[in-house]
């Protein structure tokens, strides 16, 4: 966890009579944009979004506590950014320590999901938005964050109820996007390039982890009445 600052936050402020597309190019605050930033753009208008409702979870059985807006960014993925990775942290802290302040907007950073020792998961962001979690932008823009509460020095912290609640949240991210179940696409927050951050440390379990995110990937595909991707 730890404030960003707003790391990586970009607000057009482009409004629709600002927005000319044809012949190729896109006409935005007097430059010009080509290619896949017209289509972009175009996908960012308030009138192109994916229709939204107050409240409205990606992940069953998690409870929505609204993150403060200014510690995310409105988007519409995966339709603007293709999303590929999912990020492990810890809070370095409590569940609601998490919470109260990823609602602070002085914080300047939140993830999608806090992950509490018992295994109750809480959705702060929707998966369609940026989260400033990562401590890069490109991360931000591509990735799920995921807060478990505890300490990285701890591992008494991190639960078993923990672990398979986290592994299921995660398996369910994978389907929803076709990431594959690796280490090279889930992974924690020290490995986002140009991060200062440690977490999930050298306690959290990453061989268990992935073999319950497997796991719950295989309960998942056949419950949906097909088998998962191959694990990787």
């Amino acid at each position: 966890m730890g404030s960003e600052k707003k790391h990586g936050k970009r607000r057009s402020g482009v409004s629709r009579r600002a927005v000319l597309i044809g012949g190729g190019a896109a006409v935005v605050g007097g430059g010009v944009v080509a290619g896949e930033e017209i289509r972009r753009v175009w996908r960012g208008m308030p009138w192109v979004r994916t229709p939204r409702k107050p409240g409205e979870i990606d992940h069953a059985g998690a409870q929505w506590i609204a993150a403060n807006a200014a510690n995310w960014r409105l988007a519409d993925r995966p339709d603007d950014y293709t999303i590929d990775r999912v990020i492990i942290h810890v809070v370095q802290g409590s569940y609601p320590t998490a919470l109260k302040v990823f609602k602070d907007p002085l914080h300047g950073a939140a993830t999608h999901y806090v992950v509490r020792k018992d295994g109750h998961v809480a959705q702060m962001i929707r998966e369609l938005d940026v989260a400033y979690h990562a401590g890069n932008r490109s991360f931000n823009e591509r990735s799920i964050g995921i807060e478990h509460e505890g300490f990285v020095d701890r591992p008494q912290d991190f639960t078993d109820a923990m672990y398979r609640a986290s592994a299921k949240l995660t398996a369910g991210i994978c389907a929803r996007y076709g990431i594959p179940v690796d280490r090279e696409h889930i992974i924690g927050h020290i490995e986002v390039p140009g991060t200062d951050h440690t977490d999930p440390g050298p306690h959290w379990d990453w061989k268990r982890y992935m073999k319950l995110v497997r796991e719950a990937a295989a309960e998942q595909g056949t419950a949906r009445g097909h088998a998962p991707a191959e694990a990787r």
